[in-house]
C-alpha cells in the first residue's frame, strides 16, 4: 500500500493542505478501492439541501440524497427520478407521481409514499427547523411561499397508495415538474429527520448512489457507496472525498501534483494550460449562470434610482472581462442568461459612460460622490472566479465618478447569512439556474416575495408591477405566453436597476486523465454516480 505524500503548494505563498489523504486519486489502498478527491473552493455549509442555496452544500447532498424527478445527464429536461412515471390533470391543478419500488434510505428503513409526504409538510408547514436562524428557503421561493401563506401554491400532498402520491395545487404553476427536480427537494428519511433535525444538517441520510461517511470542517467532506443502491450496476466508486481548497492555483497545483483527481473553479487564464497537459483533461460547464452586482435598495443612496444607473455606467464590464475571464465569458445584460428561453435580447444594455454616470450623480445629489462598503467573495464561485480582485476593479471604476468604496470579505458562511440579511449596501454575487426556467433567475432572486429574511433577493427590489408579471408567468402553462411574460419583466427590471448585470461564464474545470464519465451539469452541480476511475 502507498500513501499519498504531504504537499507543499508554493503560490507566491506556502500553503501547506493539512493532513496526508491516504488512499487517494492513483494511489488506492486494498480496502479502499476507487476513492476520487474532488477538490473545491470552500467548504459546505449545511448538508440538509433543503435548508441552503450554496453550491457547495448542494454539490455534496446532490450524490446522498434523490428527488422525486430529476434532469437529463446533460441538459435541463425533466426525467424519472425517484418517481418512474407521472401524470397531470387537464386543468394542471392536480400531479400524480407513482413511486420505484424497493427503494430504501441509508438507514435501512423504506422509502414510500408516506416519506414523500413528510418531507413536503415539514417544508411547508416549517416543522423541524434545527435553529430560528434556518428557514427553507428554496421552498419558499419556489413554491410561493409556505403553507400558510396567501401565494403557497400547493394546496396538499397525500399518499394514494403505498408507491403513489399525488400533489394537488391552488393554481397551475409552470414550473411545477422542473422545480421538483431542484436538489433542494431531494427526499430524507423520516426517521433520520425526526431524531434530530440539527444532527440531520450534519449527517444527512437519503437513498443516493452514496452515504454519508464523516465532515471535518473547513477541510474534507467524505461519502461511501451505497452498496445497496437502488440503480443496479452504480455507483462505480468506492468513495468520494469533497477537499476544500480556497486557492484556485493552489487548487490546479494540487491536481498536477496528484494530489487531487478532479477539481472546480480553475482560473480562466489556466484553461489552455490544462488543455496542454497530456495527463489533464479539461471540462467547461455548460453557461447557465449569471454573476452581478447587488444594490441593497433598502439603504441610502441605493434608494435613489439614478444612483444606480450612475454605477451601472460606470462599470467597465467589457475590460472586466478580458482582465478575469479569458475569453470564457460575456457581458451581462439581464438577470437571466441567453443559453435560457425566454432570455429578453432586444434591451440595450447601459453602456459604459464616465460622463453620464457623473451627470446622473449630480442630479441624484451626490456631485462629490460617497463612501461605501462594496462586499466581494471571499471564495471563488463559477460566475465570479475571484470575487476581491475583481472588486477592486469595480472600486478603481467608481473612484472615477468620485464613489470611494471600501472593500469587506467576511468569511464564506457569514457572507452568504449577512447579505441574506441585509447587512451589505452592495455586494458581489451570481447565481446558477436550478432548473431551466426564467422563474429560479427571475422570481427566486428578484420578486418582493423574496425579500423575507433570510433574502434571496438581495437588493431588497419590490415592484408591485414585475410581482404581477411574474406571478402570471407561473400560473401560466402556455410556453409561448410565458416567453412574453418573461421578456416584459426583464424590461421592468432593466428600467429599476436592482443590480449591475456583469457576466455569463462558461466555468471551466480541470480532471486527471484517468477520469472516466465525469460531465459537469449546467445547473452546477452533479451526481457522480457513473463518474469512474480508469488506469
Amino acid at each position: 500500500m502507498k500513501m499519498r505524500k504531504s504537499l507543499l503548494l508554493a503560490v507566491g505563498f506556502a500553503l501547506i493542505l493539512s493532513t496526508v489523504l491516504a488512499g487517494c486519486g492513483g494511489n488506492k489502498s486494498a480496502d479502499q478501492g476507487k476513492t476520487l478527491i474532488y477538490g473545491r473552493g470552500a467548504d459546505s455549509n449545511k448538508l440538509d439541501p433543503s435548508l441552503v442555496t450554496d453550491g457547495e452544500s448542494l454539490r455534496v447532498t446532490e450524490n446522498v440524497l434523490e428527488t422525486l424527478v430529476d434532469y437529463k445527464k446533460d441538459s435541463m429536461e425533466v426525467t424519472k427520478g425517484l418517481a418512474e412515471k407521472w401524470e397531470t390533470s387537464k386543468d394542471g391543478k392536480t400531479w400524480t407521481f407513482h413511486l420505484h419500488k424497493g427503494v430504501k434510505f441509508h438507514d435501512g428503513t423504506d422509502f414510500n409514499a408516506e416519506a414523500v409526504v413528510f418531507n413536503f409538510e415539514r417544508w411547508m408547514n416549517r416543522e423541524m427547523l434545527p435553529t430560528k436562524k434556518d428557514d427553507y428557503i428554496y421552498y419558499g421561493s419556489m413554491f410561493g411561499g409556505f403553507k400558510k401563506d396567501k401565494g403557497h401554491v400547493i394546496d396538499s400532498v397525500k399518499a394514494v397508495d403505498e408507491h403513489t402520491v399525488e400533489f394537488k395545487l391552488k393554481e397551475p404553476q409552470g414550473p411545477f415538474l422542473q422545480n421538483l427536480a431542484m436538489s433542494p427537494f431531494g427526499i430524507a428519511s423520516p426517521e433520520a429527520v425526526k431524531k434530530d433535525p440539527a444532527e440531520f444538517a450534519k449527517h444527512p441520510v437519503g437513498t443516493g448512489p452514496f452515504k454519508f461517511e464523516s465532515w471535518k470542517k473547513g477541510d474534507t467532506v467524505s461519502l461511501v457507496k451505497n452498496e445497496d443502491y437502488w440503480q443496479k450496476g452504480l455507483p462505480k466508486l468506492d468513495k468520494i472525498i469533497f477537499k476544500s481548497i480556497p486557492d484556485n492555483s493552489a487548487r490546479l497545483t494540487a491536481l498536477q501534483s496528484g494530489d487531487i483527481d478532479v477539481m472546480d473553479g480553475l482560473n480562466p487564464d489556466d484553461a489552455k494550460r490544462v488543455e496542454s497537459d497530456d495527463k489533464l483533461q479539461l471540462y467547461k460547464r455548460p453557461p447557465n449562470n449569471v454573476g452581478y452586482l447587488a444594490f441593497n435598495m433598502e439603504k441610502k443612496p441605493f434608494d435613489n434610482q439614478k444612483v444606480r444607473q450612475a454605477i451601472y455606467h460606470a462599470v467597465n464590464k467589457e475590460s472586466l472581462i478580458k482582465s478575469f475571464y479569458a475569453g470564457l465569458a460575456e457581458p451581462a445584460k439581464n438577470p437571466i442568461p441567453p443559453s435560457l428561453w425566454g432570455y429578453n435580447d432586444d434591451i440595450q444594455d447601459y453602456e459604459y459612460d464616465l460622463k453620464k454616470a457623473k451627470k446622473l450623480l449630480k442630479e441624484a445629489g451626490f456631485e462629490k460622490g460617497f463612501e461605501v462598503k462594496f462586499w466581494a467573495m471571499p471564495e471563488p464561485r463559477p460566475y465570479i472566479p475571484d470575487g476581491k480582485k475583481i472588486a477592486e476593479y469595480i472600486q478603481a471604476d467608481l473612484s472615477k465618478i468620485g464613489i470611494k468604496s471600501k472593500i469587506v470579505s467576511p468569511e464564506w458562511t457569514t457572507y452568504l447569512e449577512e447579505t441574506q440579511h441585509g447587512k451589505h449596501e452592495m455586494a458581489l454575487l451570481g447565481w446558477t439556474g436550478d432548473n431551466g426556467d426564467p422563474d429560479n433567475f427571475l422570481y427566486v432572486l428578484l420578486d418582493k416575495d423574496n425579500t423575507r429574511i433570510p433574502a434571496q433577493n438581495s437588493a431588497f427590489y419590490k415592484s408591485d408591477e414585475l410581482h404581477n408579471v411574474l406571478i402570471k408567468a407561473q400560473r401560466e402553462t402556455d410556453q409561448a405566453e410565458r416567453e412574453k411574460l418573461y421578456k416584459k419583466a426583464q424590461e421592468i427590471i432593466h428600467k429599476d436597476v436592482p443590480w449591475v448585470p456583469l457576466v455569463y461564464a462558461q466555468p471551466p474545470l480541470a480532471g486527471q486523465s484517468y477520469v472516466k464519465g465525469y460531465s459537469p451539469h449546467p445547473k452546477g452541480s452533479e451526481s457522480l454516480a457513473e463518474l469512474d476511475i480508469q488506469k
